[in-house]
């Protein structure tokens, strides 16, 4: 008998956990893929994992501080996704990929994809950004990206965007008061800006994605 997949969505105090690991399941349960989804802060189940999931929300800063509370937590991640764990980061989650967060000072990221967290530039429009906002694909398919319509459409609650980022990191964009980054992924690291938890049929669907997800070496 095949071993069950093991997902581990970390616990830091943050970040809408409950909501992201029912997404999980679903996703898993629709694609057929036998998987077990554990919310954790516990260092040895995330080394046992087979992917990593970290949601976030609020502030840059208290989500990367929450991390940091957690003895080993931060350690590990970095340990396991070094070593090619598939990896992804959901809203804040995604933003703390980048090299720094400049929300309440600057707070290192962990520097998984160039560029830093920035106050979003969207003259006349409100901020945060809230609600649902289409994507548009950047050249080149990605796995994350598969089976989803052209004109997708997906849930955003953000003010802080990434800016600086190198272009092949860059898997998909926004329009809000111009080109705002949406998904990026550097090797097994992925991270969707917007709530895929709450962007019902296309948040399932790269959900799925990753979740049959094989990053080139």
């Amino acid at each position: 008998m095949a071993r069950r997949s093991s997902i581990v969505v970390i616990d830091y105090n943050g970040g809408n956990l409950a909501s992201a690991a029912q997404a999980l399941t679903r996703a898993a349960f629709d694609s057929g893929i036998d998987a077990d989804v554990t919310i954790t802060a516990d260092p040895d189940a995330v080394r046992a994992a087979d992917r990593i999931v970290l949601p976030g929300q609020g502030a840059f800063a208290d989500c990367a501080a929450g991390i940091a509370n957690v003895p080993g937590l931060r350690a590990i991640i970095e340990e396991q996704t070094a070593a090619g764990v598939p990896f992804l980061g959901i809203c804040v989650g995604m933003q703390l990929m980048a090299e720094r967060g400049l929300e309440f000072g600057e707070t290192p990221g962990f520097c998984w994809i160039r560029g830093e967290i920035a106050p979003m530039e969207a003259p006349g429009l409100r901020l945060p950004q809230m609600g649902w906002n289409q994507l548009s694909f950047t050249p080149g398919a990605h796995p994350l990206t598969e089976g989803l319509a052209p004109d997708a459409h997906v849930y955003f609650v953000h003010s802080y965007a990434l800016r600086g980022h190198d272009t092949d990191e860059l898997v998909a964009t926004t329009e809000y008061g111009g080109a705002v980054p949406a998904i990026v992924a550097r090797g097994n690291r992925a991270g969707t800006q917007f709530h895929v938890e709450k962007s019902q049929r296309t948040g399932l669907r790269i959900l799925a994605n990753f979740l049959r997800w094989t990053p080139a070496p």
